[in-house]
């Protein structure tokens, strides 16, 4: 049988073959599967705690952060050599049994990201108490925002806030859900992302000029000037929405 390692997993024991040694670990082929490794570790590791929920289902082995490994691996890590790339439109950051839904859209508007869906309660599992769950991930910073408790299906729509300097960048959107007790998860869908259209510019659409040039000048009133203090306060993001940067 040769040597083999014993290990524990949630108070089972297991055995399996001891990994061999190999003399030249480096060949074209190993490095690919590294980088394909890398590729989709680093992709998953900015949404570890929406991963931790997303994959409850799968944790009766492994853990959640490893089922969705093989998975992204599996299905959505494509390419080879320097050309290795997730493809986004076959990512799930949830898999489960939970009924998803099938038609949805989300609206990118400055500093926010619009989800919209149909209410398909009633249809297999799916119930009007299950919770939505957002998820946006930027391309470009290579990270994740996301909430885990953002609305009810039966609500058909939700916001979740971006941050501020993500206007123009590439942005994917993931919507899936679980049901009220947590227990069951669906799969995620991803999203077509609509750009909502800017307001047109206040200088365009200003009263037409006057010409004052023959005008007599009015007459200046001394005022005695009081102190004005500005203050602008930023919104703090909801408690269940996550940022995730990438991390060692």
């Amino acid at each position: 049988m040769g040597p083999i390692v014993g290990f524990r997993w949630k108070s089972n024991y297991y055995i399996r073959a001891r990994a061999a040694k190999i003399s030249n670990p480096r060949t074209p082929r190993q490095q690919e599967q590294r980088g394909k490794f890398a590729t989709a570790f680093n992709f998953l590791k900015t949404m570890k705690p929406f991963i931790r929920i997303g994959y409850k289902e799968f944790t009766q082995d492994k853990s959640a952060f490893n089922a969705a490994m093989s998975y992204t691996l599996k299905r959505a890590v494509t390419g080879s050599g320097k050309d290795i790339t997730i493809d986004f439109n076959r990512v799930l950051v949830s898999m489960g049994t939970l009924m998803p839904v099938f038609e949805g859209a989300a609206m990118q508007e400055k500093d926010k990201m619009s989800f919209n869906w149909q209410n398909n309660s009633g249809m297999g599992n799916a119930e009007d108490t299950d919770i939505a769950m957002l998820l946006v991930y930027n391309k470009d910073k290579e990270m994740a925002v996301y909430d885990t408790e953002a609305a009810l299906r039966s609500g058909k729509h939700a916001e979740l806030l971006l941050p501020d300097n993500w206007q123009d960048d590439e942005l994917v959107a993931y919507l899936s859900f679980r049901n009220a007790d947590g227990e069951s998860v669906s799969n995620s869908i991803c999203l077509p992302i609509s750009i909502a259209e800017a307001p047109e510019d206040e200088g365009e659409i200003q009263a037409e000029s006057t010409d004052t040039t023959n005008e007599k000048p009015l007459p200046i009133k001394k005022t005695k000037l009081q102190p004005h203090i500005a203050v602008h306060l930023s919104s703090a993001s909801p408690n269940n929405i996550g940022t995730c940067r990438c991390e060692t």
